[in-house]
This record gives structure tokens, C-alpha cells and sequence, in this order.
């Protein structure tokens, strides 16, 4: 395979991993990355979704504990009953929306300005967040969480269907608008990533699997190791950033990085496709 094919397929790995947890949109750096690299056919749409799963792996791995102890304790105790229910009430509005909405969001929403637009009106509610947040605090771990604040946030998680949204911030920053701390907002957006992303590479792979052939196997495991590699860093960075830190600094870079889609767009430098 094309050396030059399997560079651009590790650095749209780097990128998918180092923004797909953070609030400020894998899915609108991966079109700009995939502009700028000549990386953006139908093929390489499916590439983006598809290394969603190295991601996701890393995450597996930070939070193996608390996922293996839910795992082995299913069967007989009532708090992780709750707790995976709570995961697959999260899960389901991105499931039932994302089946009826999907088609007609590509092909209407992928454009700059749609992107830059939502970047920047993102940033807008992350400051609007962090700044009522203190006082709003009444979930401070996810084992708290009731259905139907698992159900709230599943449908914030829908915003991120619209491209430049970001997953990660909306069911973060939606998380604390409803109650959640930071932490606990945080460790859900986690949880609730794992069906998610699975299920959204396993559906466009079996979608647009007459696309694809044995030979795009090396280019898609590039993919997957570079975006696990850089997710698993990015994580455990998070986690320890959340601490004593604010995500004021993402708010003030969406909104720059909006604007700069705006301007670039607007003067031909992307050649963006929707």
C-alpha cells in the first residue's frame, strides 16, 4: 500500500484520538485534517467513523476496573443493574435519531459554515456552563444518576449529530448543565462513548461495506493503532486535567477555531465538501 496513503491514515488517527474525548469536535477536525490531506472520498468518511473504535479501546482500558466489576457483578447486584441500564437508556436516543436523521445530516450539515457556526455557539455554552456550574452540582458520581437523567443526557448527546458540535462536549457540558459534576458529567460522556462509537463503526463499516477491500486493511489498522495510542494519552491527561481545571481554555479555542474555519473557508483556502 501507498506509504504516502498510510501517513495520511496516522494522522487522521493522531487527530480522531486526541479530540474525540475532548469538547471540541473530532468530527469537525477530521474534515478539516481530511481537506487539507486530500483525505475526503466516500471512502475516507467511513475510515473517520471506523477508527472511532481505537478510541473507544483506549477508553475500555482507562476504565476497565469499574467496567469489569460492573460486568461481574450484573447478575446479582442492583447498583450495576442501574448503572448499565442507565448507559443503554443514554445510548438509545442516538440510536432511534441517528437511524431516522443520519443520511439527511450528511448530506446537508457537512459544510463549513455549519461547522464553524456550531464550533463557535459551542464555545458560547461552555462558558455559559462553567460559570453557573458550582452552584448547580447535585450528581457528583454516575452512580447516582437516575433513568431519566441518563435519558436527558442521551438526547444532549444528540446534538453531536450535527457536525462541529462534539459528542464528548455535548454530553459533558449538557451533563453539567443538568446537574452532574464535572467528573461525573466527564466519566458518563465515557461510558456512554462505548455503545455509541461502537455502533456507529460497525453500521457505516456494514453500510458501506461494498466500498471497501482486503487491501484498505493496512490503512484502517494504522488508523486504529495511531487513534488509540493518542486517545489512551488524551484520557488519562483529561482525567487528571479535571480535576483542578475548567474547560473555559476549550471554549475560547472552539470559538477561535470557528472562526478561523469561517475565514478559510470563506476565501477558498478548504476545499470542503458537504
Amino acid at each position: 500500500m501507498d506509504v504516502v496513503l498510510l501517513a495520511k491514515a496516522a494522522i487522521m488517527g493522531v487527530v480522531e484520538g486526541l479530540t474525540e474525548f475532548l469538547p471540541i469536535s473530532s468530527t469537525g477536525h477530521l474534515i478539516l485534517a481530511g481537506a487539507l490531506l486530500g483525505f475526503d472520498d466516500e471512502k475516507a468518511k467511513v475510515f473517520d467513523i471506523a477508527i472511532q473504535t481505537g478510541a473507544i479501546l483506549a477508553v475500555i482500558i482507562v476504565y476497565w476496573q469499574k467496567i469489569r466489576a460492573t460486568l461481574v457483578a450484573l447478575p446479582t447486584q442492583r447498583q450495576a443493574q442501574r448503572f448499565a441500564t442507565n448507559v443503554a437508556i443514554g445510548f438509545a436516543p442516538a440510536v432511534v435519531l441517528g437511524l431516522l436523521l443520519g443520511k439527511a445530516i450528511k448530506a446537508h450539515l457537512f459544510t463549513p459554515g455549519v461547522v464553524a457556526t456550531t464550533f463557535i455557539l459551542g464555545g458560547l455554552v461552555i462558558l455559559w456552563a462553567e460559570r453557573r456550574q458550582q452552584a448547580a452540582v447535585r450528581i457528583t458520581d454516575v452512580d447516582q444518576m437516575t433513568p431519566w437523567d441518563a435519558l436527558k443526557v442521551g438526547l444532549v448527546q444528540c446534538l453531536a449529530m450535527v457536525p462541529g458540535t462534539s459528542r464528548s462536549g455535548a454530553t459533558i457540558i449538557g451533563g453539567m448543565l443538568l446537574g452532574l459534576s464535572r467528573k461525573a458529567a466527564t466519566d458518563f460522556s465515557f461510558y456512554l462513548a462505548i455503545p455509541t462509537l461502537v455502533g456507529a463503526g460497525a453500521y457505516s463499516l456494514y453500510k458501506e461495506r461494498a466500498l471497501l477491500s482486503v487491501a484498505d486493511a493496512p490503512m484502517f489498522a494504522v488508523g486504529l493503532f495511531f487513534s488509540f495510542v493518542s486517545a489512551w494519552a488524551c484520557v488519562r491527561w483529561l482525567l487528571r486535567y479535571i480535576a483542578s481545571h475548567s474547560f473555559t481554555p476549550f471554549a475560547w479555542y472552539r470559538i477561535a477555531f470557528g472562526i478561523v474555519v469561517l475565514v478559510t473557508s470563506g476565501m477558498g483556502w478548504i476545499g470542503w465538501h458537504g
